[in-house]
């Protein structure tokens, strides 16, 4: 099949990367969704034990999520760069190795933590208490695994195509069916903890089949067939390798957020006990919402620079680095103003006690006071996987929590108690935010220096 050259140049930067953006901010949006979800339901009709039991699982599902990003982001960025330089073959090669990966790996890792999900649940902090219904949760939960990463897979090879709405739409089934199915489970028929994670895989699967109905255009217009001889000729080491390469620092973003929460559960705990347990908690949650959509928007850049990248459009991949960076800068700070007004109100949702709930509120103004500047960031590493530069990618991703957050909240909570931990979210955003715009400007000079483009940045 003849890949048609103009299929990112066609309209604006700014209107492409708003029809990208949309789907991927949804997207994220619902793979956080299927665990508030279950989260919301378990609490108000199951009680504290179980919600314990789901909070316990979840850094299970957060590995889940994390494997099928690094296959779907590897993957649509790859294939994306493909589609610049003209190369069908090795479009053909990445789809079917892509999906051969993700098949293999999710059942790899599911079945490794069904047979050892006794200790591992137990590391994760099950008690004997807890136990038997994180048990049963999790061992549900892992059938769905290998289906929400086809989807993602093939949901972001759509989008390397310029296909944004079977993304929409199979989301948006997924989330659908389950908030319907948890409440005739769980609310109507009592199945408990296990109508959960039912809820959970019945929307994986159905919006799974839905993805792959409208992939199987993808697979006819560029004929490929998913065959045993197909997978044997066209899976390479060359080829796994730059899909996890390019992926990885979205798995690491992905996984890190599950260290940084159990760092801040220890140190918060002995500081403020339950109640600044709580506190984070609900701070982590309300705060997904602002940087999912600079994520989104991230994301959503990545096709379009990696398309122009890999036909040498550099003045295109110039332009959509810097309408990247003004959106999501600009967006985030939309919403941040939103939030930042209506932030008692926001708290409310999920907190009645008056002077916990104006103690969090005020928390949470400042953790996320310097939120819109972390645009640049993400955008950065994004940057970075887009044009094949993975090592900066990565290292650029474990910069903001891993390297500066980390330490500098164990440091504060040491000089000012509770409240400095808090500080050290605007203080990391604003430190990660200077270098990322340090690195860009460097890196694209010394980029555009080389392909003896002239102008400045």
């Amino acid at each position: 099949m003849e890949i048609d050259s103009n299929i990112f140049a066609k309209e604006k930067i700014n209107k492409m990367l708003f029809k990208f953006a949309v789907p991927a901010i949804f997207a994220l949006l619902v793979s956080e969704l299927y665990n508030i979800v279950d989260t919301l339901y378990v609490a108000h009709y199951l009680g504290v034990t179980a919600l314990a039991a789901i909070t316990i699982a979840f850094p299970i599902q957060k590995l889940l999520i994390a494997l099928g990003l690094l296959v779907a982001v590897g993957t649509s960025t790859y294939a994306a760069r493909s589609l610049g330089e003209q190369n069908v073959t090795e479009f053909k090669k990445i789809v079917i190795s892509s999906l051969s990966l993700v098949i293999v790996l999710l059942t790899v890792v599911s079945f490794i933590i069904f047979i050892f999900k006794k200790p591992i649940l137990f590391t994760l902090g099950a008690s004997e208490l807890t136990y038997p219904l994180v048990n049963k949760y999790v061992s549900i939960i892992l059938i769905g695994g290998v289906f929400q990463s086809l989807t993602a897979v093939a949901c972001y090879i759509m989008i390397s195509l310029k296909k944004t709405k079977a993304l929409l739409y199979t989301n948006l089934i997924g989330v659908t069916l389950n908030i319907v199915i948890n409440y005739i489970l769980i609310a109507m028929s009592g199945f408990g903890i296990e109508g959960a994670a039912i809820a959970t895989v019945f929307s994986q699967i159905t919006a799974f089949t839905f993805a792959f109905y409208k992939f199987k255009d993808v697979l006819k217009s560029f004929n490929i067939k998913l065959t045993l001889h197909s997978i044997y000729s066209s899976v390479s080491k060359e080829i796994l390798t730059s899909i996890i390469t390019i992926g990885f620092s979205t798995f690491v973003i992905e996984i890190e957020d599950a260290l940084v929460s159990v760092v801040l559960n220890n140190i918060l705990y002995a500081e403020g006990g339950e109640s600044a347990i709580v506190m984070i908690g609900v701070i982590t949650k309300v705060s997904m919402f602002l940087f999912v959509t600079i994520i989104g928007i991230s994301s959503a850049m990545q096709p379009l620079a990696a398309y122009n990248f890999g036909a040498e459009n550099y003045d295109k991949v110039k332009m959509v680095l810097s309408t990247s960076v003004k959106a999501a800068v600009i967006v985030s700070f939309a919403f941040w103003s939103i939030f930042m007004v209506f932030s008692n109100s926001i708290i409310g949702f999920f907190i009645n006690d008056a002077s916990l709930l104006h103690e969090t509120a005020g928390a949470f103004r400042l953790c996320i006071s310097l939120i819109p500047l972390t645009g640049i960031y993400y955008v950065g590493i994004n940057y970075y996987q887009a044009i094949g530069e993975a090592k900066k990618s990565f290292l650029l991703s474990i910069y903001r929590e891993i390297i500066v957050f980390i330490p500098l909240s164990i440091l504060f909570v040491q000089l000012f108690g509770m409240k400095g931990v808090f500080a050290a979210y605007p203080i990391t955003d604003s430190i990660a935010a200077i270098t990322s715009y340090y690195l860009l400007n460097k890196t694209l000079k010394e980029d555009f220096h080389e392909v003896k483009v002239t102008e400045g940045i």
